[in-house]
């Protein structure tokens, strides 16, 4: 029977074999628990910095969303009642031009204005008053009785003073209303000498209900004010506090800037941060939006409270990364720098390949220095001699270069050159330079400033190219229409002269025989036979007549342009069956002649399209004449179009024949005497053409 050999365990060899390979063992899972305890924690750190970086961001943005969205609400607001007041200020405007005013009895005008003031359901009144401030009607009376003097005399004066229309603020108690209004006044002027102030008084319930319907929160408040700082209306407290001077903050910053950002009380003693904007054409109205400070900056310094932990338990590991981290930033922007520097040296390639494929010229303007540098090309356009260019980068003076251009141009490109740079906007200006033998040559400089926060003075970079050829094709296409023009009428002037002195007397003379033939013919059917060829006569010498007027009326000549404009319309709409209303202001026959014919053509043009497309059964004709500018208004009941896509109509589903060719020709007659023509219309609205001519720039005749 064998022995054990190890009865009592392992022999001590094995037991000190073992006892360190043990050891080794718990050593190295001690070591790599350590690392992993470490990551664990520099992996913590960051999540709990990433965690109060976004809970920062987050509420920084919500508070920017805020503030953004109260910047808009401004914006929509002041927008919403700019527009309403503009249409209401309209309304009072062609009220003012009625020719019911000029009845000294007023009653007309009183009539007219009942029928305004129906359609306008926020209107309180309708008031007329002589210059002295004495109201001469207010609907709310009847004709005829004493009235007193008008309210809020600011804006009265402020219209008697300049001439112009005006919006006023929220006036005191009236006497008459006994109400707080708003009143919009426009002057009555005639043969250039005010003789009455119109004036519209409505209830703010228009502006509350814009500035109720931003939907805003409850909690922020809104309000509009006018130039003293009077409530207009508020959404909160609006019944008490409408009429009330606004808290001093509020007219402080209106006194500072027409528009911005202030913090301060509201009167309920809630400090908010206030979005304002002053609105256009008002008077001084102003629109502000406030939100509570609270409600803004809590959140925010909660996650700053945050954020601060985090940046604290992560100081640590950030010392241990530095050294690694400013090694990669450095490495990296080597490698950028580089990249870069090709980058920018094969840019730099391509665009003077491009402006010499071009044949631009390149130049830079130091403002602040007063320097002006340019290319070779540039020195080619502006026609300067080599002798005048100094420095090694081609450099003269502002003033050598404003000197060769055209003294009437200077003043145009530097406004623009001051333009560029406070408005970070592109130059771009047509300007003339005098070469030496002092022809004049157009050129185009278009540039860009630098960036403001760059370093160093002011600069404006750009290219000069020569458009003399362009602009010589455009002189002589215009030359050549207004030969063509000129050619036509003279044309249809003799061709007119020629129907109504030859082939008219002609007629006549067939006329006249056949008259004499009839009394020496026998009764019976040879009499009646020569009684229906002398209707016959008689129709043919009718049409001939036409013919003339429309080729080249008389009267335009004879009469002037407003004789032959009543004559046309009056003919034309006896003709067709079709209701024309013309009207004139301030129109006399002083206008130069090829404005008259221009004018006259178009509303040919315009009745041709009406009685072809339109199926209308009213056409109204208005013809102002204002300083030195013409304006001109045809509107229609009719079918109406799509301005955008004019050859498709609401009703018939297009024009049968394409589109008109009498809004190409109108554009093409206007382009002769500087005039434009814009066009409103809808399927089923009707049309309306809205045609302006300048008259400075043409020889007014006596």
């Amino acid at each position: 029977m064998r022995r054990n050999n190890n009865p009592a365990g392992p022999r001590p060899e094995e037991q000190d074999h073992t006892d360190p390979l043990s050891r080794q063992l718990r050593s190295s899972l001690g070591l790599s628990r350590r690392p992993l305890v470490s990551l664990f924690i520099a992996a913590i750190i960051p999540l709990l910095l990433f965690g109060g970086w976004v809970a920062y961001i987050t509420a920084d943005q919500q508070r920017e969303q805020a503030r953004r969205r109260a910047f808009e609400t401004v914006n929509q607001v002041a927008e919403r009642i700019a527009s309403e007041m503009d249409a209401q200020l309209q309304v009072v405007e062609t009220l003012a031009a009625s020719t019911a005013l000029d009845d000294p009895s007023l009653q007309r005008f009183y009539t007219e204005a009942q029928r305004v003031k129906a359609t306008h359901p926020l209107w309180e009144t309708i008031e007329l008053t002589d210059p002295s401030g004495t109201q001469l009607v207010n609907l709310l009376r009847p004709l005829g009785v004493r009235l007193g003097p008008t309210a809020d005399r600011e804006s009265f004066d402020e219209v008697i003073k300049t001439g112009q229309s005006a919006i006023g603020g929220i006036g005191p108690v009236g006497p008459i209303s006994g109400k707080r209004l708003v009143a919009i006044r426009a002057p009555v002027v005639r043969q250039g000498q005010l003789i009455y102030v119109i004036t519209v008084s409505f209830i703010p319930n228009a502006i509350s209900e814009i500035l109720a319907g931003a939907g805003v929160p409850n909690d922020w408040v809104g309000a509009v004010v006018d130039a003293r700082g009077n409530f207009i209306a508020r959404t909160l407290a609006q019944e008490t506090e409408l009429g009330r001077p606004a808290a001093p903050g509020l007219r402080e910053a209106i006194q500072r800037a027409p528009a911005g950002f202030y913090v301060s009380p509201t009167l309920e003693g809630v400090e908010v941060e206030v979005v304002y904007r002053t609105l256009p054409k008002t008077g001084g109205w102003s629109v502000h939006l406030g939100v509570p400070s609270d409600a803004l900056n809590t959140p925010v310094l909660r996650s700053v409270y945050i954020l601060a932990g985090g940046g604290v338990a992560s100081c640590l590991l950030a010392l241990l990364l530095a050294s690694l981290m400013a090694r990669d930033i450095a490495q990296r922007r080597q490698t950028e720098a580089e990249r870069a520097s090709l980058a920018l040296a094969l840019s730099e390639e391509r665009g003077a390949v491009a402006i010499e494929a071009a044949e631009l010229g390149t130049w830079r303007w130091e403002v602040g220095r007063g320097k002006f540098f340019g290319s070779e090309r540039c020195w080619t356009i502006l026609n300067l001699p080599p002798g005048d260019i100094s420095g090694p980068e081609g450099c003269v003076p502002v003033e050598r270069f404003l000197e060769v251009i055209h003294e009437e141009d200077r003043d145009a490109i530097q406004a623009a050159a001051h333009r560029c740079l406070e408005d970070s906007s592109t130059m771009n200006v047509e300007v003339r330079v005098r070469r030496h033998d002092g022809s004049l040559n157009w050129i185009r400089a278009t540039g860009r400033a630098l960036d403001a926060s760059a370093e160093g003075p002011p600069e404006i970079h750009g290219v000069i190219a020569d458009i003399e050829p362009e602009k010589r094709a455009q002189a002589e296409r215009l030359n050549l229409l207004r030969r063509l023009a000129e050619a036509q009428e003279n044309e249809q002037r003799r061709i007119a002269r020629e129907l109504h002195d030859q082939i008219g007397q002609t007629v006549t003379g067939l006329s006249l025989g056949l008259k004499a033939l009839e009394h020496k013919v026998d009764g019976g059917g040879a009499q009646e036979h020569v009684r229906w060829l002398q209707a016959l006569t008689s129709e043919i010498g009718r049409d001939i007549h036409r013919a003339a007027a429309d080729l080249r009326p008389t009267s335009l000549d004879d009469l002037g342009l407003r004789q032959a404009l009543i004559a046309f319309t009056s003919d034309w709409g006896d003709r067709f069956g079709i209701k024309v209303d013309i009207q004139f202001v301030g129109v006399d026959d002083q206008l130069p002649p090829e404005v008259g014919t221009v004018v006259y053509r178009i509303v040919q043009e315009a009745f041709t399209n009406i009685l072809k497309h339109a199926s209308a059964r009213n056409v109204s004709v208005v013809v102002e004449r204002r300083s030195q500018r013409l304006r001109m208004i045809i509107e229609d009941d009719g079918a109406g179009f799509k301005p955008d896509t004019p050859a498709e109509l609401a009703a018939g589903g297009g024009w049968r024949d394409g589109p008109p060719l009498g809004l190409s020709g109108a554009r093409e007659r206007l382009s002769l005497v500087g005039g434009t023509l814009e066009i409103e219309s809808a399927p089923g609205k009707g049309t309306t053409l809205f045609i302006q001519i300048p008259l400075s720039h043409h020889e007014q005749k006596p």
